[in-house]
């Protein structure tokens, strides 16, 4: 029953029927059912056509606009050699790098379940093989064989799926108790934040992780919040349990740049200076960018001076002429946090989430993302991306959305059920379900289970195989980590989840959860539930069954 996610002032009084009414009401619900579905099949065939005629200036605008080719493209007409001296001044790429260790594993043959790979295969009677924290085999179980000594788990009748990738968590930046003392996701103190990093808020101490572990759970991308034009930089982690962020941090995986677009940050900030608009909203980021390209360039032009520099005093060497001693270095330009942030962002090297609910601000994004040359990865929240489907596809970018959240602010009203499934349906289409939220975090299989089904009532093909992806494949994907995790295939992070049942169903239960290979979690054994450390000695808490017993 999902009545109290949806607005009492803004929700109609058939959507609430809809999800409401009791079983005497059946056939009349269904009736009101089958009438709004006709009517969003209707709507979706005019919205695509109007799509694809509103779509031009989007899909027409070129990478680089004229108009923008000194402050945008400037920034390509010096790129840092590929390889730079040792002796030139470089900004650190990694000043916190990740400390993780995978935990401790044995080889594990898991067989006899319904095997959903997360690349659109489904195995019946399969087996998968985990070994030395990766994938060894998976396949029919009569193909896949264990070493001597592996530890064998009979899973009849029960499924097996990659681990849960949740793209859009607050966990440990908003973590448990919600305080004041750690409400740390939104630097609220100016519109553009792009020099704070949430690894630096994330509490690895969240009682919220454990939980999340026990829903399948086994990897996050924390976000700041979005109060700011420019958030700052995500932290991509493993859900497993640690004394630091960075005994978390995944290792190699990309940041992530937090943007937010329409009414947070002229809300937050239309009484502090500004932004109070939109079209302010806008001329903010277009003047971030034409900042970050302008210091792209300077570090650039540096690299490519300091590079010719050395190189010229290398083959002076043991030809002394006067004067050449007086030759000085180049000096490196000064170091901006929030610039540097940025420029990677145009290089491609941090990936941009852009937390957008309406579709015409979608198409607009996109267009000045063109304009500056850099690539939006996903859009979150993306309550009206059923509207511009077809454009979101063919620039390959992802819609994040919830199952059927909505109606809680205006921008947020204009949504449908079966939004994630009209955006798979496009071809190249990226649907993906996300949280954003310490509780749908724990049951992200049955968000996506709803989504499915509301698909599938409007008449969809929707096959478990290919929904099971908006939940591992397609976030892995949007977050730069598809080649490690996200799907279940040989030399992959053993990332594994083996369910009670079908993860599809109400009433299954994530059984064991393996990350890199190691057992985490088990619902049968309370040794393989833990609690983080702030919780032990607090009343009734015992060291074990913190994850979900």
């Amino acid at each position: 029953m999902r009545c109290s996610r949806l607005s009492p002032k803004l929700s109609t009084p058939g959507d609430r029927a809809l999800r409401c009414a009791p079983n005497k009401n059946r056939l009349e619900v269904e009736g009101a059912r089958m009438k709004r579905y006709l009517l969003i099949v209707a709507a979706a065939a005019a919205l695509g056509a109007c799509a694809r005629q509103g779509a031009q200036t989007t899909e027409e605008t070129p990478a680089q606009s004229p108009a923008t080719q000194a402050a945008g493209a400037a920034a390509d007409k010096t790129a840092a050699p590929a390889k730079l001296d040792p002796r030139i001044v470089q900004p650190p790429a990694n000043p916190y790098p990740s400390t993780y260790q995978p935990y401790p594993s044995k080889p594990t043959l898991i067989a006899g379940a319904t095997i959903l790979t997360g690349t659109g295969q489904r195995i019946e009677n399969g087996a998968i093989l985990l070994i030395d924290g990766k994938i060894s085999a998976v396949g029919a179980a009569a193909d896949v064989k264990a070493p001597d000594g592996a530890v064998r788990i009979d899973a009849t009748g029960k499924f097996v799926t990659p681990g849960i990738i949740d793209i859009h968590s607050h966990l440990g930046v908003y973590p448990s108790p919600g305080v004041d003392s750690t409400s740390d996701g939104n630097e609220a103190t100016n519109p553009d934040t792009a020099n704070v990093w949430a690894e630096h808020s994330v509490w690895p101490q969240d009682p919220g992780f454990t939980r999340a572990l026990a829903g399948g759970v086994t990897t996050l991308q924390i976000l700041p919040g979005s109060a700011n034009l420019f958030g700052g930089r995500s932290a991509i982690v493993k859900n497993v349990p640690s004394r630091t962020v960075q005994g978390m941090k995944f290792p190699g995986a990309p940041y992530g740049l937090k943007m937010a677009c329409g009414e947070n940050p002229k809300r937050v900030y239309g009484q502090k200076g500004g932004p109070s608009t939109r079209m302010g909203n806008m001329a903010g980021y277009r003047a971030a960018w034409i900042d970050a390209a302008a210091y792209k360039k300077k570090w650039d032009d540096y690299y490519r001076d300091a590079q010719k520099y050395y190189a010229d005093q290398d083959k002076k060497k043991g030809d002394s002429k006067k004067g050449d001693d007086d030759k000085k270095p180049p000096e490196p330009p000064t170091r901006d946090l929030k610039l540097e942030t940025l420029a990677a962002a145009l290089n491609g090297d941090i990936r941009v989430n852009m937390h957008c609910y309406r579709a015409d601000e979608m198409a607009q994004v996109i267009d000045m993302s063109k304009e500056f040359g850099y690539k939006v990865s996903s859009f979150h929240h993306a309550v009206e991306a059923y509207k511009v489907a077809d454009i979101l596809a063919k620039n390959d970018i992802c819609a994040v959305v919830w199952a059927d959240w909505w109606g809680f602010k205006l921008e947020a009203y204009d949504s449908v059920r079966e939004n994630a499934p009209l955006v798979d349906a496009q071809p190249n289409g990226c649907a993906i379900i996300h949280s954003d939220s310490e509780i749908f975090v724990q049951r992200l299989n049955q968000e996506a289970a709803m989504a499915r089904t509301d698909g599938i009532h409007m008449g969809l093909n929707i096959p478990e195989e290919r929904a099971i992806e908006w939940i591992t494949r397609n976030p892995a994907k949007a977050m730069g980590i598809l080649d490690q995790t996200g799907t279940l295939e040989a030399g992959k992070m053993a990332d594994v989840v083996l369910w009670s049942g079908d993860p599809f169903s109400v009433y299954t239960r994530a059984e064991k959860v393996f990350i890199d290979g190691a057992l985490l979690y088990d619902r049968l054994d309370e040794k393989r539930s833990p609690r983080t450390d702030f919780e032990l000695g607090q009343s009734m808490n015992g060291p074990t069954g913190g994850a979900g017993q």
